[in-house]
């Protein structure tokens, strides 16, 4: 009893060791070395056995411990990873680089091989974004099928990709070449294997037309153990992260879940290059939009500033040309202004090369639509109306072309010369009973007396002493006081003179040529009152007296118009030939000559020839080149010459009847004014004085 009980006190001793080994973390030695001590004390059998067992026990425990010690680092460590990551992705990177963070952070803390992400694409494929570990880089080198490179589309097959799609749970594999999951025939309800998508960010590496490109890849990585897990967005899976190793391994759940929490922050990952991409994007957009606005503004401040300038000018008074050349510097082109005929009113800059034929088309366009046309390149025509008349067109060339604001400021442009013209008519037609009076005094018989008239007129801003020619327009029907109001305009417009005298308009306005006036007149008021009207016209004279024997020849031109027909057209005293030679006052026969043959003439007195005699002899033999030559005693050939000659110097038409006939009466009125020369300055005869004869 007492040697069991001094054993007893051995055994509890060591028992008692051990606690406090344990207590200690004594290491294992120090229990094998107590093991021994019991020995050598010689504790007995059952002491001993009971010894060892408690050492054993302590041994686990203390391996349990070491086991807890070393998870909790585990866990300190992947926590410490997901923190890390989590405060990486914080971090301005773009998706690639935060994508790539969350592979090496699961390639590194996994122990894996290979980790790799993939994203699924627009059209439902996905397609490897980055990768970790590869071997491969897309391509194997000894053959043609594909690596785990980024690009490739992958879940379209029967692969772990696509299970991971379709489930949107994790999927693992010790052995992934060896798996009957992912060995047999793909399932049917897969998609098939699509070509490159040009929707996807990122283009597809390796042949398209692999049923399994994802096994293909894995294979030729070299890989058998395969992790993937989803990463989620909501209820939706839009990609996955996979780890991988190139031998057999088996993934513990405390793994799983890791990769998970990895997958999970690239999942925020890819929202937040989402987001970033969305908000710079409408932060772009955003930017864009103001600056049109700006834009926009500033244009709108132009045009309103450009617009203020030119009415407060026409307001104060201001011309045509000053109102065209505001108009040019605020829209940054040449503008010109044209009457409804067509003519030239004011303009600032050049217009090269105008296609007359296409501005014409626009003009009317414009005028129907009431807005702005383009004419040709550069080239747009503005109409000018108020109410339902027509006042004109604005032609506008612009090399830069005009956006919407400058299109807008031609509109108010066009609306200001329209009021600006108007306010020139109300002028005239204030005006009008004293300007009509200077002109009736100055077509009156007799004429009243040239000071008074010559200072009224310099009061109205009329130079008499300038060339001037007379025009007398009558409408043939209609109503007369649209044209007289229309009269008042143009004369006032052209600094000239009107009046209305015998149901006629009487316009005195500066020029040199009558013919061109007389047109321009016809040209403007026969579309206004859109019935004929005949103008005829005299001149130039060039001072106050010759005003009213201007109205006389411009009063016959006008019967022998009517006379020959020529109702509802246009001519000057000119353009009648001989017949305005014999209604002119003056009876110019120089300038009848002169503009009939006068070639001819200047072409015999330079070079000493007979062209003249020639044409009288052409004419005296019926027109026969041949009875000419031997009239004049020369060979037919030197008459058809001379004929050539003749036709180069008075035109291609100088024998047609109308210009033959003048042609043959300046020939006589030649010959005459000739002999009466000679008879001038022959001698007188000698004549007896009267007386008687015996």
């Amino acid at each position: 009893m007492d040697t069991h009980g001094a054993d007893g006190g051995a055994g509890a001793d060591a028992l008692l060791a051990v606690l406090e080994l344990l207590a200690g973390q004594g290491s294992p030695g120090e229990f094998e070395a107590l093991l021994d001590e019991a020995r050598l004390a010689g504790l007995d059998e059952a002491g001993l056995g009971r010894l060892e067992r408690a050492v054993d026990l302590a041994g686990a425990l203390h391996a349990e411990r070491a086991a807890d010690r070393a998870r909790s680092a585990r866990s300190d460590a992947s926590l410490a990873v997901l923190t890390d990551t989590a405060r990486d992705l914080t971090l301005s990177y773009d998706l690639d680089g935060l994508l790539r963070i969350v592979a090496r952070r699961a390639r590194l803390l996994l122990g894996m091989d290979m980790a790799y992400v993939t994203l699924r694409g627009p059209r439902g494929t996905s397609y490897i974004r980055v990768t970790e570990g590869s071997r491969t880089g897309g391509d194997t080198g000894a053959t043609t099928r594909p690596g785990l490179g980024a690009g490739l589309r992958v879940g379209t097959g029967n692969c772990i990709g696509g299970l991971v799609q379709r489930t949107g749970e994790p999927v693992w594999t010790p052995d992934y070449p060896a798996d009957p999951r992912f060995t047999a025939d793909p399932d049917p309800t897969d998609p098939a294997p699509a070509g490159p998508d040009p929707t996807d960010p990122a283009p597809e590496v390796g042949p398209a037309a692999d049923p399994d490109p994802g096994t293909e890849a894995v294979r030729a990585e070299g890989l058998r153990a395969v992790l993937g897990v989803p990463l989620r967005s909501g209820d939706s899976v839009i990609g996955a992260l996979f780890g991988a190793d190139r031998r057999v391994r088996s993934y513990t759940p405390q793994e799983i879940a890791l990769l998970g929490a990895l997958a999970d922050l690239a999942a925020l990952a890819v929202e937040k290059a989402g987001l970033l991409d969305r908000t710079r994007a409408e932060l772009l957009e955003l930017e864009q939009d103001s600056a049109r606005v700006r834009t926009s503004l500033a244009r709108m401040r132009h045009v309103s500033e450009a617009h203020g300038r030119i009415m407060n000018l026409v307001l104060a008074g201001g011309d045509l040309p000053h109102v065209v050349m505001a108009a040019g510097d605020a829209l940054d082109a040449a503008v010109m202004v044209r009457d409804p005929g067509g003519r030239r009113l004011a303009g600032g800059g050049d217009f090269p090369g105008l296609d007359e034929e296409a501005v014409a088309k626009a003009s009317l366009d414009a005028h129907a639509g009431r807005r702005p046309v383009l004419a040709a390149d550069s080239v747009w025509v503005a109409p000018v109306i108020a109410g339902s008349e027509d006042l004109g067109g604005l032609v506008v060339r612009a090399e830069g072309g005009l956006t919407d604001e400058d299109g807008r400021l031609l509109e108010l442009v066009a609306q200001s010369v329209a009021l600006l013209l108007l306010m020139q008519r109300s002028t005239a037609v204030a005006e009008g009973p004293v300007r009509d009076e200077l002109l009736d005094d100055l077509i009156a018989d007799p004429p009243h007396a040239p000071q008074q008239i010559a200072r009224r007129a310099r009061r109205l801003g009329v130079d008499l002493r300038r060339p001037h020619v007379l025009v007398v327009a009558r409408p043939e029907g209609g109503e007369q006081g649209r044209a007289v109001v229309w009269a008042s305009s143009y004369a006032y417009r052209l600094s000239g003179l009107k009046t209305v005298q015998g149901g006629c308009i009487v316009l005195l306005l500066p020029g040199v040529d009558a013919s061109a006036a007389a047109a321009a007149v016809s040209q403007e008021l026969t579309p206004l009152l859109g019935h004929p009207v005949s103008v005829a016209a005299a001149g130039p004279g060039a001072s106050p007296d010759a005003v009213g024997p201007l109205y006389a020849e411009a009063l016959r031109c006008l019967d022998a118009m009517s006379a020959l027909g020529g109702t509802g057209s246009a001519a000057g005293v000119a353009d009648l030939g001989f017949l305005g030679m014999l209604l002119s006052d003056d009876h110019d026969v120089d300038g009848f000559v002169e503009n009939a043959i006068g070639p001819v003439l200047d072409y015999d007195a330079e070079r000493l020839t007979d062209l003249t005699r020639t044409l009288e002899a052409y004419f005296a033999s019926g027109g026969s080149p041949t009875n000419a030559a031997e009239a004049l005693h020369v060979h037919p050939n030197t008459v058809s010459r001379r004929l050539e000659r003749i036709g180069e110097l008075l035109g291609p038409e100088w024998q047609k009847p109308g210009q033959v006939l003048e042609v043959q009466l300046a020939l006589r009125l030649q010959r005459t004014r000739e002999v009466l020369a000679r008879r001038r300055t022959a001698p007188a005869p000698f004549r007896h004085p009267a007386g008687p004869v015996d």
